[in-house]
């Protein structure tokens, strides 16, 4: 099975920008410590800030989703509760 490649991005209310990069930022360091995580880069639009990005490769997609059954995960979302406008993923195959 080849890797998994995710592409996350995340609108944060424009009152709640810092309270998202935060908690965002909090995952970094946790989850590039997680089985199966070959990269997690985190990103912030040079001219929307409020827009974040995260390219994430994974050995599996199996570990990938115990990643998204994390505590960390979930306490994110709860710190985040009302603060995200828009939340989009991509499960992505390099095939070039």
């Amino acid at each position: 099975m080849s890797k998994l490649t995710i592409v996350a991005h995340i609108r944060a209310n424009p009152d709640k920008i810092n309270l998202v990069k935060a908690e965002l930022e909090k995952l970094v360091p946790v989850t590039r410590a997680e089985e199966g995580c070959l990269q997690y880069d985190l990103h912030q639009d040079n001219e929307d800030p409020a827009h974040f990005l995260f390219y994430e490769n994974w050995e599996t997609r199996p570990l990938w989703q115990t990643h998204m059954n994390a505590p960390h995960l979930a306490a994110y979302m709860k710190a985040t509760d009302g603060a995200v406008a828009e939340f989009t993923l991509n499960e992505m195959s390099q095939i070039g």
